[in-house]
């Protein structure tokens, strides 16, 4: 197959490469992070979870295997599933570390401007990871005639 300045990708599959390359970065540097730097993420982790240490480390495995994946056709929906499946179930660490940071006496706005978007913004985190694997097209789907 030649390759032609400006014609290797499609334009409709242009837009969602990018949004890949992008969740995969998030997703590689967060579970590097996870892996060298367990510090923050034991501090905000629920005290029901065993192990913590352990299921971080593991979480940060998943993380880069996910970016891995969604770069990789085969892989690239199981991977986006995985990703968004990930997103649902470290939620409630996200909870409990708003919780935390809100109810300490000295939280300021700064800790609100952090916390509050950052939990509307977890549905965002599952939708783009299905996006980019390729099992939705919502809301970029053309009509069908």
């Amino acid at each position: 197959m030649a390759v032609h300045a400006g014609t290797w990708l499609e334009p409709s599959l242009e837009p969602r490469l990018w949004w890949r390359v992008a969740l995969s970065a998030i997703y590689l540097i967060a579970g590097v992070l996870h892996m060298l730097l367990p510090g923050p993420f034991l501090r905000i982790m629920p005290a029901l979870v065993p192990f913590p240490a352990s299921v971080i480390f593991v979480t940060g495995a998943c993380e880069v295997a996910g970016a891995a994946g969604l770069l990789s056709s085969p892989y690239r929906a199981a991977a986006g599933i995985g990703l968004a499946a990930y997103a649902v179930c470290v939620y409630p660490a996200n909870i409990k570390h708003a919780i935390d940071g809100l109810s300490a006496v000295d939280a300021s706005i700064y800790a609100w401007l952090y916390h509050v978007p950052r939990l509307a913004f977890q549905p965002v985190l599952v939708w783009w990871a299905l996006y980019a694997g390729g099992v939705i097209d919502w809301p970029f789907a053309l009509p069908k005639a």
